[in-house]
């Protein structure tokens, strides 16, 4: 699974121009766990999206289902699933009328409609996957497993990538560790090399990088935080136990459907605004 979301992540999309203006999802793709220009560019977003919108539904009566029903159960994953392929759909037409890949009179009709259509078998994998996943073949939820491999590929490359870039004082490598062995090699001034290895603007540096580790070991450390509340039983009288409630009880759901919802609007708007 994962394997087959890491190539999708790195096929670049097909009959797209090339836009140079700045990326208006680029603090969102991690938590959308989409690649730009890839067939990965729609992400965990119509997954994300079509269950937020169901359990709406649910939760507000507007549809019937009773989840201690098999049948009811079946029927309202299937309902999401469908729905998440009508999302996809519409997110790509939207992404293309926007003007995401350029103008979609420069564009064209036959490569606009492939487009499209890419950007669809690239949804239908995703739902797929998630839904393998769901039925236990695999470890944990889709979603999560999505953003997590989304997160550590950039990580990773932000940390080891070979590209080098002219930034104006010689050529400087992307990756971050790279970069910094490089810059110990190449400058005779060492402490300064440190300095530009920590501090450097626009590329990837090391105290960006001892940042993101000293987050993620603040979150694993909060994640262990639980309280357990003392539960009796109605039915035995001396039967006791405890529930335990994590401190992160909601986990990154809240952050999911907060970008999936931004990012949706913002492309309706654009195509109103078109």
């Amino acid at each position: 699974t994962l394997f087959i979301f890491l190539v999708c992540c790195q096929i670049p999309l097909y009959g797209i121009r090339s836009n140079k203006s700045s990326d208006p999802f680029y603090w969102m793709r991690v938590i959308l766990a989409s690649n730009r220009g890839t067939l990965m560019e729609l992400g965990i977003s119509p997954i994300v999206t079509s269950g937020m919108v169901m359990q709406l539904l649910a939760g507000s009566k507007i549809i019937d289902v009773d989840q201690g029903l098999k049948k009811d159960r079946n029927l309202f994953q299937g309902a999401q699933k469908l729905f998440g392929i009508i999302i996809t759909v519409s997110e790509a037409v939207a992404y293309v009328c926007s003007g995401m890949y350029g103008d979609i009179n420069d564009l064209g009709i036959t490569n606009s409609f492939l487009i499209v259509f890419q950007l669809f078998c690239a949804g239908i994998i995703v739902i797929v996957l998630d839904e393998l996943l769901q039925k236990g073949y695999g470890l944990g939820s889709g979603i999560s497993l999505f953003i997590a491999t989304n997160i550590c590929e950039n990580i990773v490359w932000k940390c080891f990538s070979p590209t080098t870039l002219n930034t104006g004082r010689g050529t400087e490598f992307e990756g971050a560790i790279i970069a910094l062995f490089h810059l110990l090699i190449t400058r005779n001034d060492k402490v300064r090399a440190l300095k530009e290895a920590f501090y450097r603007q626009n590329l990837p540096n090391l105290t960006s990088l001892m940042s993101t580790v000293l987050v993620f070991g603040v979150v694993i450390y909060f994640q262990g935080f639980k309280v357990e509340l003392p539960v009796k039983n109605a039915k035995y009288r001396g039967q006791q136990g405890n529930y335990p409630i994590k401190l992160f009880y909601t986990s990154n759901i809240p952050i999911i459907l907060q970008t999936a919802l931004v990012s949706n609007l913002y492309f309706f708007s654009q195509i109103l605004y078109k």
